[in-house]
């Protein structure tokens, strides 16, 4: 599985202007951009819904709103504007498909920034034991058992997530396993993409939350 960019994450506060902002990616002089749900490609010196591109590159985008500039770096942590941080209260995430047809994202575990790649024939938010050690994840007092590895069987403990969160929405309580075998990335599996109604159009994948 090859690295792909992350998603950045920018969330404006600001009335009669978009409230969150995604960069999912850049074609030339053009941003890929997911402006309140909606996917948008926004040419440079662009304006959509108040927001201006004013440069991209194939790692970061300037925007512009009500004249304050913000940079975004693919795999950034989250911007906030003109307001409290977002509490994760969001119902809606829209993610756009990398090269290869894998929907990576920059999330979190706990508050822990982690770069997730959806797998929907996982059934558990996955990760090494690696990663867990890194997100203060005591797995050993986990439920131990075994899964079924392109080398083998492997030992593996089921945990439980205070939290988990992509973009301006958080789900709580949700089920983790933890392989003690090293793995690319922490797979977004069904424990978490269950909670909402997925939907697909080509390249693009909507999930809006159910409960």
């Amino acid at each position: 599985m090859r690295q792909l960019s992350m998603a950045a994450v920018l969330c404006l506060a600001l009335p009669a202007f978009a409230q969150s902002v995604s960069m999912s990616g850049s074609l030339g002089d053009k941003a890929l951009l997911v402006i309140d749900g909606s996917p948008r490609t926004v040419a440079t010196g662009a304006t959509v819904q108040g927001v201006k591109l004013v440069s991209v590159s194939g790692s970061d985008a300037v925007v512009e709103v009500k004249g304050k500039r913000v940079t975004l770096s693919m795999g950034g942590a989250q911007v906030n504007l003109g307001g409290a941080a977002s509490e994760g209260g969001g119902s809606q995430i829209v993610l756009t498909a990398g090269s290869g047809g894998h929907f990576f994202t920059l999330g979190s575990i706990n508050g822990k920034s982690v770069q997730f790649v959806v797998d929907t024939g996982a059934t558990f938010v996955s990760m090494g034991s690696s990663d867990a050690q890194a997100l203060g994840i005591d797995f050993t007092k986990g439920q131990r058992g075994f899964v079924n590895t392109a080398n083998g069987q492997a030992i593996a403990y089921r945990v439980k997530l205070a939290s988990v969160r992509v973009g301006d929405v958080q789900i709580y309580d949700v089920d983790g396993l933890v392989s003690q075998q090293p793995m690319e990335a922490v797979l977004l599996g069904n424990s978490f993409l269950t909670r909402f109604q997925m939907k697909r159009e080509n390249d693009t994948m909507t999930l809006t939350k159910r409960f």
